[in-house]
Protein backbone atom coordinates (compact mmCIF):
# COMPACT_ATOMS: atom_id res chain seq x y z
CA UNK A 1 0.00 0.00 0.00
CA UNK A 2 2.61 2.46 1.06
CA UNK A 3 6.23 2.38 0.69
CA UNK A 4 8.88 5.39 1.51
CA UNK A 5 12.60 5.11 0.73
CA UNK A 6 14.91 7.76 2.35
CA UNK A 7 12.24 10.42 2.83
CA UNK A 8 13.28 13.40 4.18
CA UNK A 9 11.98 16.99 5.21
CA UNK A 10 13.73 19.94 5.90
CA UNK A 11 13.59 23.86 6.48
CA UNK A 12 15.19 26.87 5.97
CA UNK A 13 16.65 28.37 9.48
CA UNK A 14 18.47 31.29 8.41
CA UNK A 15 21.43 29.99 6.98
CA UNK A 16 20.87 26.19 7.89
CA UNK A 17 18.54 23.75 7.64
CA UNK A 18 16.05 22.37 10.41
CA UNK A 19 15.32 18.41 9.56
CA UNK A 20 11.77 17.23 10.38
CA UNK A 21 11.71 13.86 8.93
CA UNK A 22 15.19 12.05 8.17
CA UNK A 23 16.02 9.07 5.85
CA UNK A 24 12.43 7.49 6.88
CA UNK A 25 12.22 4.10 4.93
CA UNK A 26 8.75 2.65 5.54
CA UNK A 27 6.22 0.28 4.55
CA UNK A 28 2.71 -0.24 5.87
CA UNK A 29 0.71 -2.65 3.93
CA UNK A 30 -2.85 -2.75 3.04
CA UNK A 31 -5.47 -2.99 5.81
CA UNK A 32 -3.81 -2.20 8.71
CA UNK A 33 -3.91 0.58 11.11
CA UNK A 34 -0.81 2.20 11.79
CA UNK A 35 -0.69 4.84 15.29
CA UNK A 36 2.18 7.50 14.83
CA UNK A 37 3.29 8.28 18.31
CA UNK A 38 6.50 10.73 19.66
CA UNK A 39 7.09 13.95 21.99
CA UNK A 40 6.37 17.30 19.99
CA UNK A 41 8.14 18.16 17.75
CA UNK A 42 8.83 14.60 16.91
CA UNK A 43 7.67 14.69 12.88
CA UNK A 44 4.73 13.52 13.78
CA UNK A 45 2.22 15.70 11.46
CA UNK A 46 5.17 16.66 9.17
CA UNK A 47 5.03 12.63 8.29
CA UNK A 48 1.11 12.72 8.25
CA UNK A 49 1.47 15.52 5.83
CA UNK A 50 3.84 13.54 3.37
CA UNK A 51 1.36 10.64 3.47
CA UNK A 52 -1.54 12.77 2.99
CA UNK A 53 0.10 14.58 -0.32
CA UNK A 54 -0.49 17.87 1.39
CA UNK A 55 3.65 18.48 1.34
CA UNK A 56 5.30 19.04 -1.91
CA UNK A 57 9.11 19.82 0.19
CA UNK A 58 10.26 16.27 0.83
CA UNK A 59 12.33 14.27 -0.80
CA UNK A 60 13.04 10.75 -1.37
CA UNK A 61 10.64 7.81 -2.39
CA UNK A 62 7.37 7.33 -2.29
CA UNK A 63 5.08 4.46 -3.57
CA UNK A 64 1.08 4.31 -3.31
CA UNK A 65 0.01 1.25 -4.21
CA UNK A 66 1.57 0.90 -7.98
CA UNK A 67 1.76 4.75 -8.06
CA UNK A 68 5.34 6.31 -8.28
CA UNK A 69 4.21 9.87 -5.96
CA UNK A 70 7.73 11.21 -6.42
CA UNK A 71 7.47 11.06 -10.42
CA UNK A 72 4.04 13.42 -10.32
CA UNK A 73 3.45 17.12 -10.74
CA UNK A 74 1.33 18.62 -7.92
CA UNK A 75 -1.81 18.31 -9.95
CA UNK A 76 -1.44 14.70 -10.35
CA UNK A 77 -0.74 14.06 -6.21
CA UNK A 78 -3.96 16.21 -5.65
CA UNK A 79 -6.28 14.01 -8.16
CA UNK A 80 -4.62 11.23 -6.12
CA UNK A 81 -5.29 12.51 -3.02
CA UNK A 82 -8.57 13.17 -3.89
CA UNK A 83 -9.46 9.54 -5.21
CA UNK A 84 -7.65 7.20 -2.58
CA UNK A 85 -7.11 9.29 0.60
CA UNK A 86 -9.51 10.51 3.24
CA UNK A 87 -7.91 13.19 5.84
CA UNK A 88 -9.09 14.24 9.12
CA UNK A 89 -7.11 17.63 10.66
CA UNK A 90 -6.66 18.29 13.96
CA UNK A 91 -8.33 21.78 13.11
CA UNK A 92 -11.13 20.67 11.41
CA UNK A 93 -10.27 22.56 8.10
CA UNK A 94 -13.99 22.99 7.52
CA UNK A 95 -15.50 25.60 5.22
CA UNK A 96 -16.88 28.57 7.26
CA UNK A 97 -19.43 28.96 4.08
CA UNK A 98 -21.09 25.45 3.34
CA UNK A 99 -23.16 23.84 6.00
CA UNK A 100 -22.50 20.44 7.31
CA UNK A 101 -24.22 18.80 4.82
CA UNK A 102 -22.24 20.29 2.04
CA UNK A 103 -18.91 20.33 3.64
CA UNK A 104 -19.37 16.26 4.56
CA UNK A 105 -20.46 16.18 0.61
CA UNK A 106 -17.50 18.17 -0.56
CA UNK A 107 -15.09 14.73 -1.45
CA UNK A 108 -18.36 13.29 -3.45
CA UNK A 109 -18.39 16.47 -5.77
CA UNK A 110 -14.72 15.36 -6.97
CA UNK A 111 -15.89 11.93 -7.99
CA UNK A 112 -18.55 11.12 -10.89
CA UNK A 113 -21.79 10.58 -9.25
CA UNK A 114 -25.16 11.75 -9.62
CA UNK A 115 -26.62 14.24 -7.36
CA UNK A 116 -28.91 12.11 -6.24
CA UNK A 117 -26.58 9.55 -5.16
CA UNK A 118 -24.27 12.20 -3.26
CA UNK A 119 -27.22 13.24 -1.25
CA UNK A 120 -27.87 9.84 0.17
CA UNK A 121 -24.72 8.87 1.29
CA UNK A 122 -24.23 12.00 2.90
CA UNK A 123 -27.58 10.99 4.44
CA UNK A 124 -26.20 7.80 5.70
CA UNK A 125 -23.22 9.16 7.31
CA UNK A 126 -24.94 11.77 9.04
CA UNK A 127 -26.99 9.14 10.65
CA UNK A 128 -24.51 6.99 11.72
CA UNK A 129 -22.94 10.00 13.14
CA UNK A 130 -26.09 10.93 14.64
CA UNK A 131 -25.59 14.80 13.38
CA UNK A 132 -28.44 14.69 10.97
CA UNK A 133 -30.01 17.16 13.27
CA UNK A 134 -26.45 19.88 12.37
CA UNK A 135 -27.15 19.35 8.95
CA UNK A 136 -28.01 22.74 8.02
CA UNK A 137 -26.21 24.48 10.48
CA UNK A 138 -22.70 26.13 9.35
CA UNK A 139 -19.38 25.75 11.16
CA UNK A 140 -19.45 28.42 13.66
CA UNK A 141 -22.61 27.33 15.08
CA UNK A 142 -21.08 23.93 16.53
CA UNK A 143 -18.81 22.96 18.81
CA UNK A 144 -15.35 22.37 18.84
CA UNK A 145 -16.45 18.75 19.84
CA UNK A 146 -18.86 18.45 16.82
CA UNK A 147 -16.94 20.21 14.01
CA UNK A 148 -14.56 17.41 14.58
CA UNK A 149 -17.08 14.59 14.22
CA UNK A 150 -18.38 16.49 11.49
CA UNK A 151 -14.53 16.57 9.52
CA UNK A 152 -14.11 12.69 10.36
CA UNK A 153 -17.82 12.64 8.58
CA UNK A 154 -16.03 14.08 5.92
CA UNK A 155 -12.95 12.18 5.64
CA UNK A 156 -14.77 8.86 5.31
CA UNK A 157 -18.03 9.75 3.27
CA UNK A 158 -16.18 8.47 0.05
CA UNK A 159 -14.82 5.27 1.68
CA UNK A 160 -11.26 6.04 1.52
CA UNK A 161 -8.52 3.15 0.61
CA UNK A 162 -6.17 4.78 2.86
CA UNK A 163 -7.54 7.36 6.24
CA UNK A 164 -5.50 9.71 7.87
CA UNK A 165 -5.85 11.13 11.17
CA UNK A 166 -4.75 13.60 13.38
CA UNK A 167 -5.25 13.26 16.90
CA UNK A 168 -9.12 12.43 15.77
CA UNK A 169 -10.28 12.61 18.96
CA UNK A 170 -8.39 15.13 20.74
CA UNK A 171 -11.66 17.22 21.17
CA UNK A 172 -14.11 14.56 21.78
CA UNK A 173 -15.53 13.76 24.79
CA UNK A 174 -14.62 10.47 25.82
CA UNK A 175 -17.85 8.30 24.93
CA UNK A 176 -17.31 10.32 21.34
CA UNK A 177 -13.86 8.95 21.30
CA UNK A 178 -14.72 5.60 21.84
CA UNK A 179 -17.24 5.63 18.84
CA UNK A 180 -14.56 7.17 16.73
CA UNK A 181 -12.15 4.76 17.40
CA UNK A 182 -14.74 1.63 16.82
CA UNK A 183 -15.64 3.50 14.12
CA UNK A 184 -12.13 2.80 12.45
CA UNK A 185 -11.78 -0.01 13.50
CA UNK A 186 -15.08 -1.06 11.73
CA UNK A 187 -13.25 0.54 8.30
CA UNK A 188 -10.42 -0.78 8.69
CA UNK A 189 -11.71 -4.20 8.88
CA UNK A 190 -13.60 -3.39 6.22
CA UNK A 191 -10.46 -2.93 4.30
CA UNK A 192 -9.63 0.13 4.91
CA UNK A 193 -5.63 1.42 5.82
CA UNK A 194 -5.24 3.31 8.72
CA UNK A 195 -2.62 5.75 9.92
CA UNK A 196 -3.09 7.93 13.08
CA UNK A 197 -1.24 10.10 15.16
CA UNK A 198 -2.28 10.41 18.72
CA UNK A 199 -0.83 11.29 21.89
CA UNK A 200 -2.84 8.62 23.49
CA UNK A 201 -1.94 5.43 24.66
CA UNK A 202 -5.57 4.36 24.73
CA UNK A 203 -6.23 4.89 21.17
CA UNK A 204 -2.86 3.24 20.01
CA UNK A 205 -4.18 -0.28 21.37
CA UNK A 206 -7.08 -0.11 18.58
CA UNK A 207 -4.39 -0.35 15.97
CA UNK A 208 -1.59 -3.13 14.96
CA UNK A 209 1.41 -1.48 15.15
CA UNK A 210 2.80 1.52 16.25
CA UNK A 211 5.90 3.67 15.06
CA UNK A 212 8.02 5.69 17.30
CA UNK A 213 9.50 8.78 15.60
CA UNK A 214 12.19 10.96 17.65
CA UNK A 215 13.33 14.58 16.55
CA UNK A 216 12.58 13.11 12.99
CA UNK A 217 13.79 9.64 13.13
CA UNK A 218 12.13 6.61 12.56
CA UNK A 219 13.56 4.72 15.76
CA UNK A 220 10.68 2.16 16.76
CA UNK A 221 8.13 -0.27 14.86
CA UNK A 222 6.69 -2.04 16.57
CA UNK A 223 3.88 -5.12 16.29
CA UNK A 224 1.59 -5.11 19.33
CA UNK A 225 1.13 -8.96 18.11
CA UNK A 226 4.35 -9.94 17.56
CA UNK A 227 6.72 -7.61 19.98
CA UNK A 228 9.07 -4.45 19.18
CA UNK A 229 11.86 -4.34 16.01
CA UNK A 230 14.46 -1.32 16.93
CA UNK A 231 15.03 0.76 13.82
CA UNK A 232 18.09 2.07 13.40
CA UNK A 233 19.27 4.49 10.66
Amino acid sequence: MIELRKVERSYKAGHADFWVLRKIDLVIRAGEFVTIMGPSGAGKSSLLNVLALLDDGWKGEYMLGEVEVHTLSRKQRADLARERIGMVFQSYHLLDDLTVAENIELPLSYKNLPAKDRKGMVADILDRFRIVAKKDLYPSQLSGGQQQLVGIARAVVHSPQLLLADEPTGNLHSAQAHEIMDLFCSLNEQGTTIVQVTHAEENARYGSRVLGLQDGWLMRDEDITHGTKEVRN
